[in-house]
């Protein structure tokens, strides 16, 4: 969404909202209207899970609306009192009184405050999210616990395991009225969604509520309902401080900032997602939602948080800009001053049953399943035992400890592991793995992994590390002196993003990623150069053994599942014809790995088009008929020998030196003249600023296409569509790839 200025005005920024618009009014007032009629019950029946004054959750709405709306840095965000904070409130109001209650309120908005300011609001969100899914989920069948017993026409007990317990107690004591209104809200609710969309228009918490209230009129006196004392005006109050126990409240404080802010910005992030509008401002957000916190707590409302069921009606009904979020806000303030015996005819059953359906629905399946999946469901389970049975602090303190221990068990953790490799120069040889990082932490298991080989061995210790500290460092060679001192060998090979000598040139640090070295990225001088300095040159350092060696101790078990399925036979998709270039490694380039290509290489990856060349006509045969290949695919490259040499002959004459290279090259003079009469090519490789030769090389790949396609074996392939031509060029200064086709030049990659 983009915020216009009037016309013949300049712009505004959308950080500084301007008047609204007619049009933006046209769509904000229809959206905040929907808003207040699913914030209404929203507000009524938070207010009374929390044990606070039924007028204080309206307070709460019109404050979030108004002042949270104005001052915040989500526009379309909606706040008011949440259920995430029903179990803190309703602590808070039995230690402390309700009016000592609005005094954290605001004491907390001022922390919220501070925390804008002090621009710490990304920071906020540095929350594991298993933590926050643990605590919703928990409040959630906290409020279910407490709700079930309204339902029954019981009072709620003082916590959740006297909730459980006295279920038999409620049951007993069964108010049939209360049951018959509860469960009517829960089945409206239940089968709302299912509606036509016509009459999903009308928000079904408010339909549950107002069908539950007409059917209760003919209950009469014999249901229990809201009780107001006074009108919205009297019951704005001012806060009192409590009396005592200062750290308690010091922590209740801290607790319901920590809350409102995370509940707050979590739900930013998802109003973000939600609409393509400007993005929230995190900062800003903290120091309008502590405002507003500060303001309800001052005037005897409930704490303020951004709330995602509203949001979301928000977005879903069309608001534009946050004049929807301020009217839903002072629609609350006059329907609480001018309809409040309305409120009255409200049983409190039929909140129960609304807030029964909160609750079930603040625990979601999908967090559960996440958990299961990542290895976190340890946390999620500790925390949301904890936030039901003990204290909703306690749990997220405990959940967060856990989240961060098990970070550092990870981060930290490395594999180390030794096996018997084959025998070497008639003595047993072993080798040692490390992965990973590797601080004193894995001092114990490295020591004992180490000290674990025979004397007189040959040892290879294989690393791939991203983190190494000094006391690794000297561990291993503590060992290695020790255990040449007693006849064996050690030879150690450095694979990872730090090596085992930077842990002697300075403080440690995390590797920065480099290219996969020794898993075919990389070039052996890369990742050998150390190695064989270490150990002399002898046969058994040349660099293809090396490699080959390397290859089996990392890589051969990662291929062994897809070689083994295609041991029995091979079904490529394209044949690859490009350069003998050292430089160029087709799979690398192509992301492919065993059985996708078949390649052929030649000098200039040419095609004869005389059919001469048989090792091309036996390659393209096999592929074409044998096969079946989808595809074949050209690919030249930037700096080509052949290029250079051919650029520099007489595109006109034959070479008659009989030197091989020449030979081949007489094959080529087709692609020199299509270069000397300006091919189509060329308009674009001169406009990308490649230079002749390479200019050359893109015509190469575009002549080898033309031959191509009027190849015999091939024609009727590429006339029926089963059959498709790829040239491609390599281009070595950049590492990028490019597409060639008749029609020019496309960039693979337009971002790098």
């Amino acid at each position: 969404m983009e915020i216009r200025a009037p016309e013949n005005q300049p712009a505004t920024s959308t950080r500084r909202i301007p008047f609204p618009s007619r049009l933006n009014l046209r769509r904000d007032v229809p959206a905040s209207i929907v808003v207040f009629l699913v914030a209404l019950p929203l507000s009524l029946g938070i207010a009374v899970a929390s044990g606070a004054p039924v007028l204080a959750g309206l307070i709460a709405a019109a404050v979030g609306g108004i002042v949270a709306g104005s001052l915040g840095g989500s526009p379309l965000q909606v706040s008011g009192p949440a259920a995430g904070l029903t179990v803190i409130v309703a602590g808070l109001i039995d230690q402390f009184g309700w009016q000592a209650t609005c005094a954290i309120t605001a004491a907390a908005g001022l922390l919220q405050i501070l925390l804008g300011i002090g621009r710490v609001g990304r920071a906020a969100l540095a929350i594991s999210p298993v933590v926050v899914h643990a605590m919703l989920a928990g409040i959630g069948i906290t409020i279910v616990l407490q709700q079930l017993h309204v339902v029954l026409g019981s009072a709620p007990g003082a916590n959740a395991f006297g909730n459980i317990v006295s279920i038999p107690a409620s049951l007993a004591a069964l108010n049939l009225q209360a049951l018959i209104l509860g469960l009517s809200v829960i089945a409206v609710l239940l089968v709302w969604k299912k509606l036509p969309q016509r009459i999903q228009q009308i928000p079904g918490q408010l339909a549950a509520v107002v069908l539950a209230t007409l059917l209760s009129l003919a209950f009469g006196d014999s249901v229990e309902r809201i009780a107001l004392d006074g009108s919205l005006l009297e019951a704005v109050s001012a806060p009192v401080l409590p009396e005592g126990g200062w750290g308690a409240v010091g922590i209740g404080v801290v607790t319901v900032a920590l809350i409102a802010s995370v509940e707050s910005l979590l739900s930013a992030v998802a109003v973000d997602k939600m609409q393509s509008g400007p993005r929230t401002n995190f900062n800003r957000e903290l120091i309008g939602q502590g405002t507003a916190n500060v303001a309800s707590g001052m005037l005897g409302g409930l704490p303020v948080t951004g709330v995602i069921v509203r949001s979301a009606t928000n977005v879903e009904a069309g608001a534009r800009t946050r004049s929807s979020t301020i009217l839903h806000g002072v629609w609350i303030l006059l329907f609480s001053v001018f309809l409040a015996p309305v409120i009255m005819m409200i049983p409190q059953s039929v909140l129960a049953g609304l807030l029964v359906i909160i609750g079930v629905q603040l625990v979601k399946f999908a967090h559960i399943k996440t958990a299961l999946r990542t290895g976190d469901f340890l946390i999620y389970t500790v925390t949301l035992t904890l936030v039901v049975f003990a204290n909703l602090l306690e749990g997220v303190l405990v959940g967060l400890g856990l989240a961060m221990a098990l970070v550092l068990f990870r981060v930290v953790r490395s594999s180390i592991h030794a096996e018997r490799s084959p025998d070497r120069d008639g003595r047993p040889a072993w080798r040692v793995g490390i992965e990973g990082s590797c601080s004193f932490l894995t001092l114990p298991r490295l020591n004992r992994t180490l000290y674990s080989i025979p004397s007189g061995a040959h040892a290879t210790i294989n690393i791939e590390a991203d983190f190494i500290d000094l006391s690794v460092f000297e561990s291993i060679d503590a060992w290695r002196a020790q255990h040449e001192a007693t006849g064996g060998t050690v030879s150690v090979e450095d694979h990872g993003t730090i090596r085992l000598g930077d842990a002697t040139d300075g403080a440690p640090k995390r590797g920065i990623a480099r290219s996969a070295l020794s898993s075919g990225l990389a070039p052996w001088r890369r990742w050998q150069h150390a190695a064989v300095a270490s150990e002399g040159s002898t046969p058994e350092t040349l660099p293809v053994l090396r490699g080959v060696r390397n290859y089996h101790q990392r890589n051969a078990a990662l291929m062994r599942h897809d070689t083994n399925l295609l041991a029995q036979g091979q079904d490529p998709t394209t044949l690859f014809l490009t350069c003998v270039d050292s430089r160029v490694v087709p799979n690398v380039i192509t992301s492919s790995g065993p059985g996708d290509l078949l390649t052929v290489r030649n000098v200039g990856n040419s095609v004869d088009r005389s059919g001469n060349d048989l090792s091309f006509e036996a390659a393209l045969e096999f592929a074409v008929e044998k096969l079946n290949v989808s595809t074949i695919t050209v690919c030249g490259h930037s700096n080509c020998g052949a290029m250079v040499e051919l650029l520099a002959s007489d595109p006109a004459a034959e070479r008659t030196d009989g030197r091989p290279v020449n030979q081949w090259l007489d094959g080529m003079r087709e692609s020199r003249l299509a270069l000397a009469t300006d091919h189509p090519v060329l308009l674009d490789a001169a406009a990308a600023g490649y230079c002749e030769v390479d200019q050359l090389a893109l015509v190469n790949v575009a002549v080898q296409l033309e031959i191509l396609a009027g190849h015999p074996r091939l024609k009727q392939r590429i006339t029926d569509g089963s059959l498709s031509l790829v040239g491609l060029f390599y281009d070595l200064s950049t590492a990028n790839v490019i597409r060639l086709s008749a029609a020019g030049i496309a960039h693979l990659d337009p971002v790098s």
